[in-house]
Order: C-alpha cells, then sequence, then structure tokens
C-alpha cells in the first residue's frame, strides 16, 4: 500500500478496500500502518472513530467478567492455565458464588454477564445449563455470554436452549503453522473453527480473536486473520497483546507495546463496522493507558472483571494481569467517569451486536 492512497479516501472506501484485497495486499497494508507516522496513524484512528460511531454512536458497553475456574485440560504453551504448569492455583467457584458476582454487576448497572473459564470437564452441560437458567431467573433483561472453550454440536445447542445468548471463543491464529507453534498436536485450528461455525449457526453472537505480537507472528499471518474474520463475520473480535507467563515455555518473551494492538484494532472496526470490539485487560496490562487508547482506536466495549477478589490472581492467563483499580468492578464509579471524560457515553444495556446489519440476517 503507497502512502498517497490515503489522500482524499473515506472511511467507507478503504472498508471496502480492506473487505477485497488479498492476503499480499492485506499483508503489505497491515506493514504499512506498523511502520507508518503518527500523523498516518490518527487518519486511521480517525477511520475508527467514524466508522465505529456510524453503527453505534458514541456509546461504550460493559460485560461483568466472570473467572469461575481456572482448571484446563488443555495445553495450550502460552497460557498460565496449561494443564502442566503445576505451579498454577486452581479453584472452582460454586453456583452460589457465580450468582453473587452477576448480582453485583447487576446491581451496578451491567446486563451483560460474561462466565469464563478454561475447559474445565467438571462443568458438565447439565451443571451449566441449570446455572444459566439460575442466571436468567433472576436477571431477565441480561444477556449471558460464555467462554468455555471447544465443545460438542449438541453441547452448543443445549447451551443456548438453556439461555445462553453469546459465546466467545478466539481462535488466537488463523494460519495453520503459526497455530501449531501455540498449541501441541492435539489442538487442531480446524476443530476451532469448526466450532465457530457451529455456534454461528446454531445461532449465538460468536466473538472470536487472536494475540498481537506472538512468536513467530509474522503480517502475513495476520493477513490470514484478516481473512478468516471477513469470512466468519463474527459479532465480537478480542484482541491483544501476547504477553507471556514466566511458567510456559515463552517465559522470558519479548515484551509488547500496545502500538500493534491499537493499530489492528482501528483497521479491524474499519473493515467490519458493526462489529463489538473491546479494550482488553491484556491492552491496559501493556499499556497504563491501554483501556482509553483502545478506545479511542474504535473500541466500543469494556470488561470491568467482577471476579472474587481473593481469586484473581489465579487466574492468571499471562504476567502483569492488572486485577485491581481501573478495570474491575470495584472501580466503577470511576471508570464511568473516565469514559465520560473522552467524550463517549457510558451504556448499560445488552448492546447486542449490529454485525446482522452489514451481514444480513443470519
Amino acid at each position: 500500500m503507497r502512502s498517497d492512497m490515503l489522500f482524499g479516501i473515506t472511511e467507507e472506501a478503504f472498508s471496502s478496500f480492506l473487505l477485497q484485497a488479498n492476503r499480499r495486499t492485506l499483508a503489505e497494508t497491515i506493514r504499512f500502518f506498523f511502520e507508518a507516522d503518527d500523523q498516518t496513524i490518527e487518519e486511521l484512528r480517525a477511520w475508527a472513530g467514524k466508522a465505529r460511531d456510524k453503527m453505534y454512536g458514541k456509546r461504550v458497553f460493559f460485560r461483568a467478567l466472570i473467572e469461575f475456574s481456572s482448571w484446563c485440560k488443555n495445553d495450550c504453551y502460552y497460557c498460565g492455565l496449561q494443564r502442566s504448569n503445576q505451579n498454577a492455583v486452581r479453584y472452582r467457584l460454586s453456583d452460589d458464588e457465580i450468582i453473587s458476582c452477576c448480582r453485583t454487576a447487576y446491581e451496578r448497572g451491567i446486563r451483560t454477564f460474561v462466565l469464563q473459564s478454561g475447559e474445565d470437564p467438571s462443568y458438565s452441560d447439565f451443571r451449566l445449563c441449570r446455572l444459566i437458567t439460575e442466571i436468567k431467573e433472576q436477571f431477565p433483561d441480561s444477556a449471558v455470554t460464555l467462554s468455555v472453550g471447544e465443545r460438542s454440536p449438541d453441547s452448543y445447542q443445549r447451551l443456548f436452549d438453556a439461555g445462553a445468548d453469546r459465546y466467545l471463543l478466539r481462535h488466537e491464529s488463523a494460519n495453520e503453522d503459526h497455530y501449531r507453534k501455540l498449541h501441541p498436536p492435539t489442538q487442531r485450528l480446524c476443530d476451532r473453527k469448526r466450532c465457530l461455525f457451529h455456534l454461528k449457526e446454531i445461532g449465538y453472537e460468536v466473538g472470536t480473536g487472536f494475540m498481537v505480537d506472538s512468536p513467530d507472528q509474522t503480517n502475513e499471518t495476520l493477513a490470514d486473520d484478516f481473512i478468516f474474520l471477513r469470512e466468519l463475520k463474527p459479532d465480537m473480535i478480542g484482541i491483544g497483546p501476547f504477553i507471556p507467563h514466566h511458567d510456559t515455555r515463552f517465559a522470558g518473551y519479548e515484551f509488547p507495546s500496545a502500538k500493534h494492538t491499537l493499530i489492528l484494532l482501528s483497521l479491524i472496526r474499519v473493515m467490519l463496522p458493526g462489529v463489538l470490539l473491546p479494550a482488553t485487560t491484556a491492552l491496559a496490562a501493556a499499556d497504563d493507558r491501554g483501556f482509553e487508547k483502545g478506545l479511542m482506536a474504535g473500541a466500543n466495549v469494556l470488561m470491568p472483571n467482577a471476579s472474587p477478589l481473593k481469586h484473581r490472581d489465579a487466574y492468571a492467563l499471562y504476567d502483569h494481569k492488572p486485577n485491581e483499580g481501573k478495570g474491575t468492578i470495584e472501580q466503577w464509579h470511576q471508570w464511568v467517569h473516565w469514559v465520560e471524560s473522552l467524550g463517549l457515553q457510558p451504556d448499560f444495556s445488552r448492546g447486542d451486536s449490529k454485525m446482522k446489519q452489514m451481514d444480513g440476517e443470519r
């Protein structure tokens, strides 16, 4: 991509370009912005802001994150919760504890609960369905989002029938070779993609995403991520900088800046304006102003941690995760004030995706 292509172009035209570009052109575009000067990056941010505001206005949606189990059967090479990590602190919340977390968030106005865990076999379909039903009965105007990993199509259907509204399952890398460098042979990219398409077919609002600056990532593998996002058309895309964990094989890997994540947030927003795009906790871990910069780059979702304080340090996917202060349910009033100070509007509704307006009725 040449710099002179940016002059006089609108965000709609650039969106069309991103939706049609081939792998090579996407990789060149990503490289161009990674190497661009501050003025060019600011122009990209302006496009992203316009694209977001046309779909969602100035609204920033809140989701309460409840990390209910640190047990995981998988051995992802990058994750502090990997099965082989003997130093990981394991816990499981009871149903009553999870409901209590939901109530705390509900009392603060939040109407989406994100139930996230490792892939913990102890949470059977029966147990999760019972929990989902109880949440929906107590908080009927709320949305339940699950992030519990790969399951069978029948399992996903049962959870949906019990009342689950959304499902988050990050693909982490859409490039086969790159995926294998991050995961053991028992975990396959084709299985992950198959799960995502099953979830869409069932009727969930679906979220996916990937790590930025992960080991052996290239502009070409990032182009594959963009192509997969164009194909899947998810309702939510979560990306954040790769931050190493000290008990994994990537301990000592270079700690990233937020720069590339912020650029990719803006590119994704322009390419898929109707998507829900969070400013992630990992972004805040990489940059003290990560939440703010993420919103200014086109994000429109924040996910305060509503897990019990005593367990937050144990849910250690990566090092330096912020578990207190900004980004947590305890700092609710300060966070709302901070969002308003950016000229944005805190929105406590369910905050449903507008991807259907782009993709037609699914």
